[in-house]
């Protein structure tokens, strides 16, 4: 094995996006640690690569899961050279039907972990002066819909939390990569989600409206697993790879509209934003 070949730690190994980003890179014959609340779901990939894959049990709510995986990928392949921080799920519920234990669940998940993993692996990045950090966000980290506010407050978090980072660690070496997926046939609008068990009539026309129009698209959404996971190798494989990355065409069109309605709210409150200042 050469010593070129990088070291990779993915979250969210199971299925969707993680599991075939996880066997796009051993395929190319480099190393994986692949992770998963159940890693049994993940000896099939392992036995294909018993030699550079190896399967943990991660549950990035638990500090002394993270601290335990982190150390047992550095016992096996020596470094972390790629972080992958795609472990996280959708919550479906008006703002106020949200439950607090299912709110804080999803920041724990999608916030909270990927915090804490990245702040373990920062460490052996910064003394190698090397490594990518990548961050699964979502369109939905830099816009916002009806029935996915809490969903949407987790991803906007990661978004500013990457792009502090990107400042803090770019200068030593690490690259940092803010991946932005559309709409993808993956389980996040299936199999994965969760849905607040209040329902509250008066939000049918907004939150309810967008539970159904996503039961009605889940298995046709427009965007490949397999492409998606070859952009974001191909990403990690630039000189110069970009602080965000997009995903679909969706993903590109929501945000070029995005920009567009951010510009005509500024422009709309300019003499607003300039008359606060102090008199010249």
């Amino acid at each position: 094995m050469s010593d070129s070949k990088k070291i990779w730690f993915i979250t969210g190994c199971s299925t969707g996006l993680g599991r075939e980003l996880a066997e796009q890179v051993l395929a190319r014959g480099e190393r994986v640690v692949l992770t998963a609340r159940n890693p049994e779901r993940l000896r099939d990939v392992v036995a294909k690569h018993p030699d550079t894959a190896l399967a943990l049990a991660l549950d990035v709510t638990s500090e002394d899961a993270i601290r335990k995986a982190v150390a047992d990928a550095y016992a096996r392949f020596g470094s972390i050279d790629v972080l992958v921080n795609n472990a996280g799920y959708g919550y479906f519920s008006a703002i106020e039907e949200g439950e607090d234990e299912e709110i804080r669940r999803q920041f724990e998940t999608n916030v909270f972990g990927l915090i804490s993993l990245t702040r373990h692996v920062l460490p052996g990045m910064r003394k190698r002066r090397s490594g990518h950090i990548v961050n699964v966000s979502s369109v939905g980290g830099l816009l916002a819909v009806p029935a996915t506010g809490y969903y949407h407050a987790t991803k906007w978090a990661v978004e500013g939390f990457s792009e502090s980072l990107s400042k803090e660690a770019g200068p030593l070496g690490i690259k940092v990569i803010i991946v932005e997926p559309g709409r993808f046939r993956t389980d996040w609008a299936g199999r994965s989600v969760i849905e607040s068990k209040t329902i509250i009539d008066d939000y049918d026309a907004t939150a309810g409206e967008r539970r159904r129009q996503t039961r009605a698209y889940t298995g046709t959404q427009p965007g490949d697993p397999a492409r998606g996971a070859a952009a974001i190798i191909g990403a990690v494989d630039m000189e110069h790879p970009p602080l965000r990355l997009p995903l679909g065409s969706d993903a590109y069109q929501f945000l070029s509209s995005r920009l567009d309605e951010l510009r005509a709210n500024f422009e709309a409150v300019k003499d607003i934003s300039m008359s606060t200042d102090f008199p010249a």
